[in-house]
C-alpha cells in the first residue's frame, strides 16, 4: 500500500499481474504437450517408431507385424525383455533401394545405486527391408528385440 493514499502501489499490482500471466503461459505450454508427431508408417523411421512403441507398450503381436519373416525365424528365444523406463529418439535415417538403417539413440534410466538414478545412452541402428513393397525390420537393437510366442498360453 501506499502509505500517503492508503492505496495498493500501481507497480506493484503490474509486476504481480505479469508473474500470474507468465505462470498461466507456462502451465498451458506443459500441459498442451502431447505424445509425439507420428512419422508415416510408409517410411523406415515410421515403421521403427510404430515397432518401438508396441515394444514398449508390451504389445508383442503388434510389433510382430513390423519384422520380416527372417526376423522372426531367427529370434532369440531368450527373450530380452526391454527396460522399464527406455526412451528412444530417431537420429538418422540412411534409405537405399529395398533397404534402410535407421539410427536411433536410446536412453535406458534406472533407479538402481548408490547415488540414486543413473541414465546410459547408447546410439543403435534397425536395418530395414522391403518386402512386398512395404519396409519391414530385419534386425532391430538388442534393447527393443521381441520374440512373440507362437503357441497361445494353457
Amino acid at each position: 500500500m501506499n502509505p500517503t493514499s492508503g492505496r495498493p502501489d500501481r507497480t506493484l499490482i503490474s509486476v504481480l499481474a505479469v508473474i500470474a500471466g507468465l505462470v498461466i503461459v507456462a502451465l498451458v505450454v506443459v500441459f498442451s504437450r502431447g505424445a509425439p508427431a507420428q512419422i508415416d508408417r510408409a517410411t523406415p523411421a515410421g515403421v521403427v517408431q510404430a515397432y518401438s512403441a508396441a515394444v514398449l507398450d508390451g504389445d508383442e503381436q503388434k510389433a510382430a507385424d513390423f519384422l520380416t519373416p527372417h526376423a522372426l525365424a531367427s529370434c532369440d528365444t531368450v527373450g530380452n525383455r526391454p527396460a522399464a523406463d527406455l526412451r528412444v529418439t530417431l537420429v538418422s535415417t540412411t534409405e537405399r533401394q529395398g533397404s534402410a538403417d535407421v539410427t536411433v539413440s536410446i536412453v535406458t534410466a534406472e533407479d538402481a545405486g548408490p547415488f540414486g538414478s543413473s541414465e546410459f545412452e547408447t546410439r543403435e541402428v534397425f536395418d530395414l527391408l522391403t518386402v512386398d513393397g512395404v519396409w519391414k525390420i530385419d534386425s532391430a537393437p538388442w534393447q527393443l528385440t521381441i520374440c512373440p510366442s507362437t503357441t497361445d498360453a494353457p
